[in-house]
């Protein structure tokens, strides 16, 4: 009897999980097949919009990359997005490194303050930073976006790292100090390789981050030659009429990108996000 209920709730849980793992895939399964729709099979009312009714077709990819600025848009994500990851490291690694090992309990209590400012709400910080980029004459520039990014990754960042320092025994670095290195030697050569986990983490979630953000992006960039993929997408494939093709094509080739970087550190970034809670 208890080997049934076993079963029977383990054959519940499986049916809840698919169906929640198929809802979650919906979103990109439609917009694997609206890249390769001809439009005539995507605007035709009478035919199912989840097979393909014609031919597939690369005509919105074509569009995609030679009508519009995409790859535009992905190089200046990619670098704003890389410019981001890198002040958020600067900051964020030895900010963390000095509550965890300098600050005690008060350095615990600081990190989570320092945490609650990234629960603010993007709309309430942006009449301020926008005075403050008008002032830095920083409008249309993508150094409004690398200026503005940190703002809100370096806080999470700083507070997921804290937990991930403190996981990690003094006694190996009291062991390198007695071996002749400085408290900055330690960190570098000690603590930061054993550290690979919580930073990865870090890049990962300050790049995505930065990828996706429409707020700012949108309200500080104009130019179409200077727009990233979050707001270059939506503002500029959509003019008189939805074209739904290279939108959604437009949509996918990011996702695919995020979803290839997320498959390759899977496996450290579950651990980075967990070694507070183990200890």
């Amino acid at each position: 009897m208890a080997s049934f209920r076993k079963k029977r709730g383990r054959s519940v849980l499986y049916a809840v999980v698919t169906c929640f793992a198929l809802f979650s895939a919906m979103p990109f399964f439609w917009m694997l097949i609206t890249t390769f729709k001809r439009a005539h099979d995507l605007y035709t009312i009478k035919n199912n919009p989840f097979l393909y009714n014609e031919p597939p077709t690369l005509e919105h990819l074509h569009k995609l990359f030679f009508d519009t600025l995409f790859l535009t848009y992905l190089a200046n994500t990619f670098i704003v997005g890389l410019a981001v990851v890198i002040i958020t490291l600067l900051v964020a690694v030895p900010a963390a490194y000095s509550l965890a090992r300098w600050a005690g309990r008060i350095g615990e209590n600081l990190g989570i303050a320092i945490f609650l400012t990234y629960l603010v709400p993007p709309t309430l910080l942006f009449i301020p930073l926008s005075k403050i980029i008008a002032l830095l004459g920083l409008h249309e520039t993508l150094w409004s976006l690398i200026f503005i990014y940190p703002t809100f990754t370096i806080p999470f960042c700083t507070w997921l790292l804290l937990g991930f320092f403190k996981s990690i025994p003094r006694d190996i670095e009291e062991q390198a100090l007695i071996d002749g290195y400085s408290r900055v030697g330690a960190m570098v050569r000690v603590v930061l390789p054993l550290s690979v986990s919580g930073i990865l983490t870090v890049v990962v979630f300050a790049f995505t981050l930065s990828m996706h953000e429409f707020i700012y992006a949108l309200s500080f960039i104009s130019s179409s030659s200077l727009k990233t993929v979050s707001i270059g997408v939506p503002t500029e494939l959509i003019g008189e009429f939805f074209e739904w093709g290279p939108l959604m094509a437009g949509a996918l080739i990011p996702s695919i990108l995020v979803a290839i970087l997320y498959t390759f550190f899977l496996d450290r970034f579950i651990a980075g996000f967990t070694a507070g809670a183990i200890k």
